[in-house]
């Protein structure tokens, strides 16, 4: 006669068998079976809590897993697969506790790589490091450990390390495609162009076939992508990440880029960049329209609102500098402060902005679905994106609508094109008001004015670095500089440098790029515009302290464009450097204006190539106007509105309640 208990162990054994041949739907129905006839079966509570996790459900996975743990099934295999799941539920923290158990039971190599992985997210480069150099000891054939042993090294800007790293996993396993990204991204990050598009071309020769969907194909695509990005070549990087897009079209990540890469292209307007921007909502965030439920906040128009924060760049970020200010002056009996963090980070600026928050939450383990439910619990008034297509944004969050006002500011002064986002922020001199019928065809959000800047700068813990003396007095020739990232220098905007220093004799050019290395792509448009190589001249990028130490070298300050420089140009203007810009006809294309304007020097600006060639060429030609705009140009900022907290706060938080007071007026009319 067959027992009771013989029977459930025949059906969890057909159950594992389904489970493990992926048959996962009569796996699960066999493992409920189980528990419907023994409720405690912790074997079956454990597996059905991995199926959980495998489809995603991390929240389950977890409370099952749990309950198995609880009936004493605390082995080094459930006690990892607990860790896996707390890791998917967003509890970073429990799970690296959970993997660190599990390798004090039975330490194992692929435990060691999920801990590291765990760490990595965390933000914890070295201890992953630590992690995967011990699971290479416990297995020196693992090619995962070594892959991302390269990327954890990567992280630490120890490149030369990582290249290594990654050769061993290529030599491991000759079909590794993350390894050749990872190998090409040592190189990039190095500067060392040419062998990254070398390692990410090694890369396309073993991603497999070209099927769609190819994730690990567009992977690699998008990694090429960003070396192109980084040595300002628009269209290769374009031509780049739009194959990642149609090798992967469900990834948003890929459109992000490219939405970036057009407002730096100069051949792409508002409109067309706007089209592109309608694209990416229909494709992405209109689909989950349907997961936006009614909001029950209180809607007095008048009560302390909950203000909600969402950003990767809460740290030592252009984003987080130009933010902490605002936090510092927040009038918290008016407004309650939140931040949803997108990435893990411990440095000094992301310690102040935990310290300044009411709430600090971290959701870069969460699933934007998940993240979307903690703020909806959270009551989270008000929204505020600060990154729009940047690296590591949320904008799927948004799409969900968790908060009855979404607005989005700071990341840059554009478009989402999200129509889940009701407002954007801007001042006057990026978007002037006279301008606002064009407005509503490029902007899928309403904009709302500060009253003066867009920005508001702190030097923070590098306000000791002092103002020089002019260069050009005691060398006698003027240098020109520009210290934007590289991404933002492309052909016309280097013919258009060529011809000022064509008219300025001696005169010289300095850039930053990684490493410091020269740019064969600017070297021969210089020549061609009978620029000697020589006049020309490469810093690498660096510390921040040693970046704004650059500006020591430099006279004169040429912005980019179409984009031009926003945060850089601010610490240009710090360091006593005057930038001439050059004034286009979208918001990121007019930033120079914005703060040329609250400095009220507006005669360095132009708008026209000509026009900007004459104001730059005078500028060299006057040493003693240049010395005493040195001396006396960080004075002039200080009194400014561009350095003035207080009334940046409240120019912000009269926008909130002004968004707060119209949505009450709304919800009341549609009661009506």
């Amino acid at each position: 006669m067959i027992s009771p208990q013989m029977i459930l162990q025949q059906a969890f054994d057909e159950a594992v068998q389904h489970h493990m041949n992926g048959r996962l739907p009569q796996a699960e129905n066999l493992y409920r079976k189980i528990l419907t006839l023994e409720p405690n079966h912790a074997p079956a509570l454990h597996f059905l809590g991995l199926l959980a996790h495998q489809a995603g459900r991390s929240d389950a996975a977890v409370e099952l897993i749990w309950r198995a743990i609880s009936l004493g099934l605390s082995t080094p295999d459930v006690l990892g697969n607990l860790g896996n799941a707390l890791k998917g539920n967003g509890r970073i923290d429990d799970a690296i506790a959970a993997f660190r158990q599990s390798l004090l039971l039975r330490p194992i190599a692929p435990t060691c790589v999920n801990l590291g992985l765990a760490l990595l997210a965390k933000g914890e480069p070295e201890q992953a490091v630590t992690a995967f150099e011990r699971a290479i000891d416990l297995d020196p054939y693992l090619s995962e450990a070594y892959n991302n042993l390269a990327k954890a090294l990567n992280d630490q800007a120890r490149f030369e390390e990582a290249a290594v790293a990654a050769r061993k996993a290529i030599t491991l396993r000759p079909t590794y495609s993350d390894a050749f990204i990872n190998l090409g991204n040592a190189y990039r990050l190095s500067g060392e162009y040419d062998l990254a598009i070398k390692a990410y071309s090694q890369g396309f020769a073993v991603a497999g076939p070209v099927v769609i969907p190819n994730p690990g194909l567009a992977k690699v695509h998008s990694s090429l992508g960003s070396a192109h990005n980084d040595l300002g070549q628009c269209d290769n990087a374009l031509s780049a990440w739009r194959e990642a897009m149609r090798l992967d079209p469900n990834d948003a990540r890929h459109g992000d880029n490219l939405l970036l890469l057009l407002q730096y292209h100069p051949r792409y307007d508002s409109i067309a960049i706007a089209d592109e921007n309608d694209l990416w909502n229909r494709q992405h965030a209109l689909p989950l329209a349907k997961l936006i439920q009614p909001h029950s906040n209180d809607k007095n128009p008048d009560r302390r609102l909950r203000i909600g924060y969402v950003s990767p760049d809460f740290k030592d970020h252009a984003v987080g500098r130009n933010m902490l200010p605002l936090f510092r002056a927040h009038d918290h009996s008016q407004f309650e402060i939140f931040c949803y963090s997108s990435q893990y980070s411990s440095d000094a600026i992301a310690k102040e902005f935990q310290r300044l928050a009411d709430g600090f939450i971290n959701i870069a383990d969460l699933s934007d679905e998940q993240a979307a439910a903690r703020i909806r619990e959270d009551r989270i008034d008000i929204l505020v994106d600060l990154a729009l297509h940047t690296a590591h944004n949320r904008l799927l969050i948004f799409a969900r609508k968790p908060a009855p006002v979404q607005v989005t500011f700071a990341g840059y002064p554009a478009s989402t094109g999200l129509t889940a986002i009701d407002y954007r922020l801007s001042d006057p001199y990026l978007d002037p008001p006279a301008d606002d019928d064009g407005l509503r065809a490029v902007y899928s959000e309403k904009t709302l004015r500060l009253t003066n800047s867009f920005w508001c700068y702190d030097p923070l813990d590098c306000g000791d670095i002092p103002v020089n003396s002019l260069p050009a007095a005691s060398s006698g020739a003027v240098t020109f500089g520009c210290l934007n990232n590289f991404c933002k220098v492309n052909d016309q905007l280097l013919a258009l440098w060529a011809r000022v220093l064509g008219e300025v004799e001696h005169s010289r050019l300095l850039l930053l790029t990684r490493g410091g290395r020269p740019d064969p792509r600017t070297l021969a448009i210089m020549k061609q515009g009978g620029i000697a190589h020589e006049r020309i001249a490469f810093a690498p990028t660096g510390p921040r302290r040693e970046y704004l130490r650059t500006y020591h070298q430099i006279d004169i300050g040429l912005d980019s464009f179409p984009y031009n420089g926003h945060t850089t140009s601010l610490d240009s203007l710090w360091m006593g450097v005057p930038v001439v810009t050059l004034v286009g006809d979208r918001s990121v294309a007019r930033a120079g204006w914005s703060q040329l304007s609250n400095l009220d020097m507006t005669e360095l600006a132009a708008f026209t190539p000509d026009r900007f060639v004459q104001i730059a060429v005078n500028l060299a030609n006057d040493l003693p106007r240049l010395c005493r705009i040195r001396s006396t140009l960080r004075s002039r900022m200080e009194r400014s509105p561009l350095m003035d907290a207080s009334l940046f706060a409240q120019n912000i938080e009269k926008n909130y309640r002004l968004m707060w007071r119209t949505w009450c007026s709304q919800i009341k009319s549609e009661i009506e």
